[in-house]
């Protein structure tokens, strides 16, 4: 099957793209990936997204998405990609290991996933108290206790910006210093609301049906080893993300940590034709409403891009 434009990914990237690609007559064609509606559908109650004055839930926003961008025509194609072809034209894409499309552009969409640190639990209260976005989900923890996973510039930010919320913030951290820069360090350690647990794993969480607490070893594996158990309410993974570009490696330019580059403030890729939009080309921000902007401008990029190409004929 042929499409003027192939997005891979249905989280708000992929489906913004998708809107507005199926209104200037491109007939996208979505895959959606391994997970439907990407990351939101794994989140509760989300409140900074404009146009939901009560907040939404994260799966229904995400399905709200999806039923406006098949209003306008795009199709949904259940699969994973498998293989991509960007060395010739039109570029080739493989679904599941066996069904190809080609497509006169692609739009990127693939998003980004949170590191966790592969406790059972984690997945147990993911939503539930477990959060890998403090920005996202920190206005729930209204004075109450918190906690921090880890010690650099990020781990620091969102116990910063935790504290000025709960009452209380931990940053559980595996080393004996912070690895953030010194001003950050600085504003950690002046803060009052702020407690900073050097030397300290997570061995695990506990609750009945909500978080209700965290089991630590300090100084594990050494004679000054101590267990304890520290009553929490909400527990905030920063130990980074992880972009899904495994499968662009030698076939897109990605920078140090995966992520594609793009060109200056647009959403081209060292491939001319091929765009990337949302988490999976955005380390810095990492919210929904920003990989939303990113679709809307890949998509509005590669209609020019076919007009050029068009016009060159």
């Amino acid at each position: 099957m042929h499409t003027k434009c192939l997005i891979i990914g249905s989280g708000p990237a992929g489906l913004t793209a998708a809107i507005y690609a199926s209104r200037a007559n491109l007939s996208p064609i979505v895959i959606e990936g391994p997970q439907k509606g990407g990351q939101l559908t794994t989140t509760t109650e989300v409140e900074n997204f404009p146009g939901y004055p009560d907040g939404v839930q994260g799966p229904v926003l995400m399905e709200d998405l999806t039923r406006q961008a098949q209003r306008f025509g795009t199709e949904i194609v259940r699969g994973l990609v498998t293989d991509v072809d960007f060395s010739k034209r039109p570029f080739t894409v493989t679904v599941d290991s066996k069904n190809e499309y080609t497509a006169d552009t692609i739009i990127i969409a693939t998003g980004a996933a949170a590191r966790y640190l592969g406790l059972p639990d984690e997945q147990k209260y993911l939503g539930m108290g477990v959060s890998a976005c403090a920005t996202c989900d920190g206005f729930f923890y209204r004075n109450r206790t918190v906690a921090v996973v880890g010690g650099g510039d990020t781990a620091c930010e969102e116990a910063l910006y935790l504290s000025s919320l709960a009452k209380k913030v931990y940053m559980i951290v595996r080393k004996d210093y912070l690895r953030a820069s010194k001003i950050m360090q600085q504003r950690v350690m002046e803060n009052p609301k702020i407690s900073v647990l050097f030397n300290t794993q997570t061995r695990g969480l506990y609750g009945e049906e909500l978080l209700e607490g965290a089991h630590l070893v300090q100084y594990a594996g050494t004679d000054r080893e101590d267990l304890m158990d520290v009553a929490l309410e909400g527990f905030f993974l920063a130990i980074g993300h992880q972009p899904n570009t495994k499968l662009f490696v030698d076939k897109l330019e990605l920078d140090k940590d995966g992520y594609i580059v793009t060109r200056g403030r647009g959403t081209e890729t060292s491939v001319d034709g091929v765009f990337a939009a949302g988490d999976v080309a955005d380390p810095d921000y990492q919210q929904a409403i920003a990989a939303a902007g990113m679709g809307c401008r890949a998509a509005l990029q590669a209609e020019r891009y076919l007009i050029h190409m068009q016009n060159e004929l």
